[in-house]
């Protein structure tokens, strides 16, 4: 197959006809992947489409065959505001995508609960569904039904907690160990050379995301600042009325607390432990994620530090990547990257509603 001095800038499906000595047809079916078309058929179109540079105007031809996208979020039913920006964020972005012939929805399934996720996933009908994001934990029980997904060509997105054993296309979070690292710099830091000890407050162990965060801020910790000591990790899950029932025993006795990471949700129910106790000394507190909770938390001085993840990146960057795998375009990974903010009570942005980027 030969291209000539005179192969256009901008080839048609018509060059790739000629090219190809098929008909329009023929080539409408390759492109469309539809069967009936022979493999060395196939094969001459893919290469006339290669030889011509060949540029598919997807958004084109997905309108002129109807195409909707329908993109699912599945989410934790927790007590957690960062989750309720999330789907807020999916609900906002919806409105505008609806013009793109893009429906987005969101359900929630038990927090913590692998099984739950498991069956709300083995529930979904292949063929009504062309992406899926997944906010939960990794198990065996959740990558086989990310597997059976994936074998019915949906795309699978792994959002704020990895789950990297699975087949799923692509994780969409900030790099939970770096957020842990962080979080012990700023802790070692804050309380300079004093001995003491460090409380970590978790969700779960389960929790991929949470399991990452402790261990970038134990790995920091002990080798820089080994003058202070962490403790077992108070696993909350997420619940403000669990976590302030566990704190005053965590609080009390011969250890001496200098500072909390709070590296999960729940954190409602630390504020309120301490506004009932405001003759106890008050550790150096680093939470995670603005939300108006922490925000509040941050102004007041309560906490001194959060690190956060802009949840509109995370949503527009997850229906981006699922958009981009049902039409095996490329990603642009520098886009998608999402960074990891620090937040002090000095720099507090004038809209703490998830939208600064992305």
């Amino acid at each position: 197959m030969k291209i000539g001095r005179d192969t256009p800038l901008n080839p048609t499906v018509n060059d790739i006809a000629r090219v190809a000595q098929v008909s329009l047809a023929t080539v409408d079916r390759v492109l469309n992947e539809r069967p009936g078309v022979r493999k060395v058929t196939v094969e001459k179109v893919n290469r006339a489409i290669a030889d011509l540079g060949y540029v598919r105007d997807t958004a084109a031809a997905n309108l002129a065959r109807g195409r909707v996208y329908r993109f699912l979020f599945i989410l934790p039913a927790t007590n957690n505001e960062f989750v309720d920006l999330i789907e807020n964020q999916v609900a906002d972005l919806s409105v505008g995508l609806k013009r793109e012939r893009t429906r987005l929805s969101c359900t929630r399934v038990p927090a913590f609960d692998p099984m739950a996720l498991a069956d709300a996933i083995n529930a979904l009908d292949p063929t009504q569904v062309d992406g899926v994001a997944i906010f939960g934990p990794e198990t065996p029980s959740v990558r086989d039904s990310i597997s059976r997904l994936r074998q019915h060509g949906v795309s699978v997105v792994s959002l704020v907690a990895d789950i990297p054993s699975s087949e799923r296309n692509t994780y969409v979070g900030i790099d939970n160990i770096a957020a842990g690292r962080t979080a012990a710099q700023l802790m070692g830091r804050f309380l300079g050379p004093v001995s003491g000890n460090i409380l970590v407050v978790t969700g779960s162990m389960l929790a991929r995301d949470h399991l990452e965060r402790r261990l970038g801020f134990d790995e920091v910790m002990s080798r820089d600042f080994p003058n202070l000591n962490i403790l077992a990790s108070l696993e909350g899950r997420d619940d403000p009325d669990l976590i302030e029932k566990l704190l005053p025993q965590a609080m009390t006795g011969s250890r001496d607390i200098l500072g909390i990471y709070s590296s999960a949700a729940g954190n409602a129910g630390l504020i309120r432990h301490f506004d009932k106790h405001p003759d106890v000394k008050r550790p150096k507190i680093i939470a995670h994620e603005l939300t108006p909770l922490s925000r509040a938390a941050l102004g007041a001085g309560l906490f001194d530090a959060v690190i956060s993840q802009d949840s509109g990146h995370l949503v527009r960057s997850a229906v981006r990547i699922m958009r981009a795998h049902s039409d095996s375009a490329p990603i642009n990974l520098a886009q998608e990257r999402i960074r990891i903010d620090i937040y002090l009570k000095e720099n507090l942005p004038p809209d703490a509603g998830g939208t600064l980027g992305g």
